[in-house]
């Protein structure tokens, strides 16, 4: 595989560790370029408040970071966005004018038409839109997205019931990590011993990105499935990892060993591909009574946190409907792990060049 070089705007943020830990040691793509806003000029180790687990790796450390225009990324393949959204609206699209292939966590431009919503299992032909955006924006470059946290979870888990049994609704319970409002995030004083039953707008951005996911291409645009998605979303104390329960009906009787063994089963084209950041198993079933569980399962699969953990699937009201729990790493499989996946996916369809 042809070696890639990358930059990353947002650095020095929780979801910028992230992505620094994940491309230490990757096969093909080299994190070369850090960049930031208060904190450009200054070295990494210096500028970072580092959250991770293991130490800042030392080639990052010593790092300058650069300020975030086009000609900090200059000689790079890619450009991975971890920036907040009100600095990514202006800031992305900068990048893509001036010839970058941006991939961005960020919810700015998730919802505009000519802008792919990628998680790649489940919907890699979304990448197509790529060359409609730039006859649009005459933009040399592209700006791609990966869905919110919660919406990833669950579309990985909504799409093989949709293929396999036509999921009509799904009604949704998350109980997300502080993790996912980023640092500092929530305020101690209001998340211990406490779950706070309301996050601003994220009910709306599972609800608007899921149904953009699970689209199908059609002649002139994309085409809804059909699904009728509720969802009551939820900050709980925990640090790292969503969890959600997840009501399922469908048109016919279904059978719960049926769903969790479509589940299990459920292979995707980067698993095709076999894609160094690609789980062997993207969907893992727990069979124990009480499982999943955050602290036990994010970590989960063969790229540890690339796997989303599914258990106590069982009957619902009737024998058209299930229930389950699902366990998904936010800031991994949520956020840089599945923006390095597109990456990858989308080199080796052919969609990434550096700007001439």
């Amino acid at each position: 595989m042809k070696k890639l070089t990358a930059a990353l705007l947002g650095s020095t943020g929780a979801v910028g560790q992230r992505y620094i830990s994940m491309l230490e040691r990757h096969p093909f793509i080299k994190l070369d370029v850090l960049m930031g806003g208060r904190s450009a000029g200054g070295n990494y180790g210096q500028s970072a408040r580092w959250l991770q687990a293991d130490a800042i790796p030392e080639e990052f450390a010593a790092k300058k970071v650069l300020a975030s225009v086009p000609e900090s990324a200059r000689g790079c393949d890619v450009v991975f966005s971890a920036l907040p959204a009100a600095a990514a609206a202006a800031i992305e699209p900068k990048f893509a004018m001036s010839g970058f292939s941006v991939i961005s966590e960020a919810s700015a431009h998730r919802m505009d038409q000519d802008v792919p919503l990628v998680v790649p299992e489940i919907n890699p032909e979304q990448l197509g839109i790529i060359e409609v955006q730039k006859r649009r924006r005459k933009w040399k470059g592209s700006l791609v997205t990966t869905p919110n946290c919660t919406a990833t979870g669950l579309v990985m888990v909504m799409k093989p019931l949709l293929d396999r049994f036509g999921l009509a609704r799904a009604i949704v319970t998350s109980m997300q990590a502080v993790s996912g409002a980023g640092f500092p995030g929530v305020p101690s004083l209001l998340i211990t011993e406490n779950v706070i039953p309301y996050i601003k707008d994220e009910e709306e951005k599972v609800v608007a990105e899921s149904r953009k996911i699970l689209e199908h291409p059609v002649e002139g645009g994309m085409r809804h499935p059909g699904i009728e998605i509720a969802i009551s979303c939820n900050r709980v104390p925990v640090i790292d990892g969503h969890t959600e329960t997840l009501y399922g009906e469908f048109p016919g009787a279904v059978e719960p060993d049926e769903v969790a063994d479509s589940l299990s089963a459920f292979r995707g084209l980067p698993q095709k591909l076999r894609l160094p950041s690609a789980p062997e198993q993207p969907i893992i079933i727990r069979d124990e009574p009480d499982r999943p569980q955050p602290r036990l399962d994010r970590l989960s699969g063969s790229v540890p946190g690339m796997s989303v953990v599914v258990g106590r699937v069982r009957r619902g009201i009737g024998d058209n409907s299930v229930q389950l729990t699902l366990v998904s790493h936010n800031t991994i499989r949520g956020a840089a792990g599945t923006a390095i996946l597109t990456a990858e996916l989308m080199q080796n369809q052919g969609y990434l060049g550096r700007p001439g």
